[in-house]
């Protein structure tokens, strides 16, 4: 029998349309306003306010002074270095934790598990962190970034419930087929945990590339700062006399264009990767946290 939908469904129907489409605009706009401002002259900013569906007085001149920027193209570059370099890592160990943690031979996982846990309602805080890191001779040097956090204590919960919803029989049949622990995790767990992996490497690359406070903590030297430290100057501290010319000039001539163009550049690479990794997202987070 072919369902009917009433004038309520109908009526709730309407009604959650509307509420997405204007979520998406509030959500959509903010974006796309920087963008058009980006592109468009000072004057006609001020003249338009927050308000301007497409660019006025269309000029490029403030991406130039982006690209141009020595700063800005060392923390990009530098970003870059700590994304692949540090997700490696957190991918590295996350898988290999996951895989030991789901294997019910391991004695004592139950209590590793449980302190695992405890680490993400317990912690010692920002001054005993830095002693470590600075007593490690971490300090100020890229590994600061990279290896106090090269572990998600959820993340790998959140593998290691996906590696106990496959098959052990899978397990099984590769041990009879004299295959060892490693032969076992990387061609046959890992080829069928690709959605789990996707969202991993999402959540530690988007983590890694808008990472600034650990940045702000543990660098001095302005060579190894990320690119988000370098944004921060600008945004916060209105800092735009490095991007060329008189500080007065830069400031109420292009400022504003400045910083508006310096959050688009900061803001394309993570748009552009996640659309290739958006179809895995919700199976992988579905998958991981339903199964048992």
């Amino acid at each position: 029998m072919k369902y009917k939908p009433t004038v309520i469904d109908r009526v709730f129907d309407i009604f959650v349309y509307i509420t997405l489409s204007l979520l998406m605009v509030v959500t959509f706009y903010p974006l796309y306003y920087i963008f058009v401002a980006s592109i468009s002259s000072v004057s006609e900013i001020a003249k338009h306010g927050s308000f301007m569906f497409w660019p006025k007085g269309l000029t490029f001149e403030t991406y130039q002074a982006v690209f141009q920027n020595s700063f800005i193209l060392k923390g990009f570059r530098n970003s870059i270095f700590y994304v692949v370099v540090g997700t490696s890592i957190n991918m590295i160990f996350s898988i290999f934790a996951a895989y030991a943690l789901s294997r019910k031979w391991l004695k004592g996982r139950k209590i590793i598990m449980m302190m695992i846990v405890l680490t993400m309602f317990f912690g010692g805080g920002l001054i005993p962190n830095f002693l470590i890191v600075q007593k490690l001779g971490m300090f100020n040097t890229v590994w600061a970034l990279l290896l106090p956090g090269a572990i998600s204590a959820w993340n790998v919960i959140m593998m290691r419930t996906y590696f106990l919803g496959l098959p052990d029989s899978l397990e099984e049949s590769a041990r009879i087929d004299g295959a060892n622990d490693f032969q076992i995790l990387f061609k046959v767990m890992l080829p069928l945990a690709k959605p789990i992996l996707a969202v991993m490497v999402l959540f530690y690359g988007v983590g890694h590339w808008n990472s600034w406070f650990s940045a702000s903590i543990y660098l001095q030297n302005r060579e190894l700062w990320p690119l988000q430290m370098i944004l921060r100057e600008i945004l916060i501290q209105g800092r735009v006399a490095d991007f060329g010319g008189s500080g007065a000039t830069v400031t109420h001539q292009v400022a504003k264009n400045l910083k508006y163009a310096t959050i688009i550049v900061s803001t394309i690479p993570i748009l552009l990767v996640y659309p290739f990794i958006q179809k895995y997202f919700v199976k992988g987070v579905m998958l991981g946290s339903l199964k048992e």
